[in-house]
């Protein structure tokens, strides 16, 4: 008997929707009560495995089953969740991992050829402070100490008072880094929050890697003028520029091959009907999973502008919000994962991740790491209409226990 049982995965994450969720949606926002309570969840739901469970210094928890070699497979997710948020966003990944825990422990009576190690990352959303991956960053070493410091929630609450109410010293949270000594492999799961496996009607993908991104703000200064008496031949409208701006960054998304390009707002002033627009400031997203084509991306969208700015006689200047370099998963662990789709389901698909996830901290750590992706309905997370069939969610269970057990072999085989 196959002691994986992927239905029992789908009851428990039915049971953490009934305690941690209401007619709203997911409330297990990190730092919370709620969110705390679902950790003792899942604590209860380890029960009976040989584990070592502990709270690192940036309040991850870990919990370790020790095998013949100090050599660490680790399985990765994270149980906080946006508020009013879907009930499989990253839970799924770490109820997945219980249940892969379960069945190494049966099929090596306690004692596998690697330690295999779960983790449950505190506060990937970074719902409350502003700040994603904030546990998973702390671990791999590159969370801004500086910035994260000075981050205030919507009550004035300031993030190290929040911590260290639920027991964390801010100051030390670097230290969690010991926890990747030994590791030789990390994986996972997540439902996919978008609509590319939807539209191949296929229920699970192997990931390519976090695309890489650059924010920038993008101001136009045009001249502010009547708008009755000015003629448009006369007129240097900031907005006009910015508006040409949204339709080319289409065109320039299209070129990338699979990237994507956002403007995501708009701020206008004087901001009256009764003037043309004097300044235009627009904000754009830009990600690709290849630096060199984000780069291009880049420079053709300031080409753009100079373009437009010159073709209306106004000047144009940026701003850079924000950059992550692209985080490529390891290429091994790819195919061991596309493998393992097509044994579960026939047919797999490889895509890169839109979305940051942990596993971009730990593939930036240096650690070989990959993810899989399971189909969502509508296309749609971080909502309470988030959802995948029930018949994708076994096999994305079976599949992902599939890509551990290959991956034990991998991690032996390098010794």
């Amino acid at each position: 008997m196959n002691p994986l049982d992927p239905k029992r995965t789908v009851a428990e994450l039915k049971e953490l929707r009934a305690l941690t969720g209401d007619e709203n949606g997911a409330q297990r926002v990190a730092f919370t009560e709620t969110w705390l309570a679902a950790r003792r969840f899942l604590r209860k739901k380890t029960e009976g495995l040989p584990l070592e469970i502990h709270n690192d210094a940036a309040g991850n928890t870990w919990f370790t089953l020790r095998g013949v070699s100090e050599k660490c497979l680790l399985i990765g997710g994270h149980f906080d969740s946006v508020p009013n948020g879907g009930w499989l966003d990253g839970c799924l990944n770490v109820l997945a991992g219980v249940e892969i825990l379960r069945r190494i422990h049966s099929q090596y009576n306690g004692r596998p050829p690697v330690t295999v190690r779960l983790v449950d990352w505190a506060d990937e959303e970074g719902a409350r402070f502003g700040k994603s991956l904030f546990g998973s960053s702390a671990c791999s070493g590159n969370l801004d100490m500086n910035e994260a410091r000075g981050l205030v929630d919507k009550q004035g609450i300031r993030l190290p008072d929040a911590l260290k109410n639920v027991g964390i010293d801010f100051e030390r949270v670097k230290d969690s880094g010991a926890e990747l000594k030994n590791a030789a492999a990390y994986l996972e799961l997540h439902i996919e929050q978008g609509p590319v496996l939807l539209d191949l009607d296929l229920p699970l993908g192997a990931v390519l890697g976090t695309f890489g991104v650059e924010r920038h703000a993008i101001t136009f200064h045009g001249q502010a003028a009547h708008s009755g008496s000015t003629p448009m031949n006369r007129r240097k409208d900031a907005f006009l520029a910015a508006a040409k701006m949204s339709l080319e960054i289409y065109k320039i998304a299209a070129q990338s091959g699979n990237g994507v390009c956002t403007i995501g707002s708009c701020t206008t002033k004087p901001g009256i009907v009764t003037s043309v627009v004097e300044e235009c400031r627009i904000t754009l997203d830009q990600r690709h999973l290849e630096p060199a084509v984000l780069a291009k991306m880049l420079a053709e969208a300031k080409a753009a502008a100079e373009k437009f700015a010159g073709e209306g006689k106004v000047k144009v200047s940026w701003e850079r919000l924000w950059q992550i370099p692209p985080h490529p998963f390891n290429n091994d662990l790819i195919n061991l994962c596309d493998e393992s789709i097509r044994e579960t389901c026939g047919k797999s698909h490889r895509l890169p991740s839109g979305p940051l996830h942990d596993a971009a901290e730990v593939a930036a750590a240096g650690v070989p790491t990959v993810m899989m992706f399971v189909q969502s309905l509508h296309g749609i997370s971080h909502n309470k209409i988030e959802d995948t069939k029930e018949e994708h969610l076994e096999m994305c269970v079976t599949a992902f226990d599939k890509l551990a057990e290959k991956t034990i072999r991998w991690i032996e085989g390098k010794n």
